[in-house]
């Protein structure tokens, strides 16, 4: 025969690849799970809802979380003076800058207004608020802040 003999006594010619296979797509399954563990790197937030909110790619990126604590674009920051400083830096390298507000349902309009005013002081016109959408034809639930919880007592 041309492509080999069937004697019991020759040695093994082929390499069986199945398990280099399946030890790839192991890891390739571990791969992709872990992945999307290692990229959301972000403080979890109640976004408000809207029948309109898309994701929208930011540029320059404000979370203010229920805690207290602001980021600008992942990083913490200690002051509203580091707010208004990293805008106008952020401005002065370009001058079509966009930024976007994510603020918790449970952030005080008044602490929104006041980052809202510090871009505007930066000379940041065009200036965003990042929602979570909801499905299509359902409005949006009006979201405000619950009283603190009381157990019933027996």
């Amino acid at each position: 025969m041309a492509g080999g003999s069937s004697d019991s006594g020759d040695e093994i010619t082929g390499i069986n690849v199945t398990p280099l296979v399946d030890i790839v797509l192991v890891l390739l399954i571990i791969f992709m799970v872990t992945a999307k563990l290692i990229v959301s790197k972000s403080v979890p937030l109640d976004l408000p809802k809207a029948a309109s909110g898309s994701d929208i790619q930011t540029v320059f990126s404000i979370v203010l979380a229920a805690d207290g604590t602001t980021q600008i674009d992942s990083k913490t920051v200690p002051s509203d003076d580091a707010i208004l400083a990293s805008a106008r830096s952020a401005r002065e390298k370009n001058p079509e800058l966009r930024a976007i507000i994510k603020a918790d349902s449970s952030v005080t309009h008044g602490r929104v207004i006041h980052v809202l005013d510090l871009l505007k002081q930066a000379q940041v016109a065009k200036i965003a608020f990042g929602v979570s959408p909801v499905s299509p034809g359902v409005p949006a639930p009006l979201s405000q802040p619950s009283a603190p919880s009381v157990p019933a007592r027996p």
